[in-house]
């Protein structure tokens, strides 16, 4: 995989021309697009199929949380789309990840689009360990130790990766094996700011670790020239 496939680009933006505007200056320096609910909501599920029609793959960040039967059929919606990749919360437990898989295939098939890659969400980057024990009552387990442990579980549930802090790469990679995908936010490059996000590394230091893909979004959106950014961080990533 080259550098530039490696990097997510993150469309925290709230207008359709905004995220058109973006994904026509960095296609050519970056290898994946994430819609969030910001975008998402904002403009609706068309703006996937505008930037595939560019030559763009679209992760759907949209963390899917809910019963079986709606998650799934929130998959098939997904396969409809032809997005590159799409997230559920790994918290939804183990029905609701077999449920997803177990209909995902077929309907790719049936619109004859490949299947996405299904990442499951683990802790959240911004969740520092103080927090999953005072406010969401996760007191007997380290972040690393419920974060694998719902990496394994999603894994046999047939989902395909995981969305995690670049500080729980090693020992996803270790339980869950090398073709198990890792998708990593929190990643500020040395020459950036941290923002609100409490768990981070460098592009260089994730893909040392391990990772497969590596979420940025302000440190290239937020850029004065954010090509030149993106360029910077492909180059990091080589070196």
């Amino acid at each position: 995989m080259e550098a530039r496939d490696r990097i997510v680009l993150a469309l925290d933006v709230d207008s359709k021309a905004k995220a058109i505007s973006l994904v026509k200056e960095l296609a050519g320096y970056v290898g994946v697009f994430k819609v969030g609910m910001q975008l998402y909501n904002s403009v609706g599920p068309d703006i996937v199929k505008e930037i595939n029609d560019l030559g763009g793959k679209v992760f759907v960040d949209l963390k899917f949380h809910d019963i079986p039967n709606t998650v799934a059929a929130a998959g098939r919606v997904m396969a409809r789309l032809g997005c590159y990749m799409f997230n559920v919360h790994a918290a939804g437990g183990r029905d609701m990840m077999q449920a997803l898989s177990q209909e995902l295939k077929a309907a790719a098939q049936s619109v004859n689009q490949p299947e996405p890659i299904t990442l499951a969400v683990t802790v959240l980057t911004s969740i520092s360990q103080e927090q999953l024990s005072q406010e969401m009552y996760v007191q007997d387990l380290k972040i690393q130790e419920l974060v694998v442990k719902w990496a394994l579980m999603a894994q046999e549930c047939g989902i395909k990766g995981v969305v995690c802090s670049p500080q729980e790469i090693i020992a996803i990679r270790q339980a869950c094996g090398p073709e198990f995908k890792i998708v990593t936010p929190g990643i500020r490059p040395a020459w950036s700011e941290a923002n609100d996000q409490k768990r981070i590394t460098t592009p260089r230091q994730a893909l040392d670790m391990g990772a497969d893909y590596m979420v940025i979004g302000r440190p290239i959106v937020k850029a004065s020239q954010p090509v030149e950014a993106a360029i910077k961080i492909v180059q990091e990533l080589e070196g």
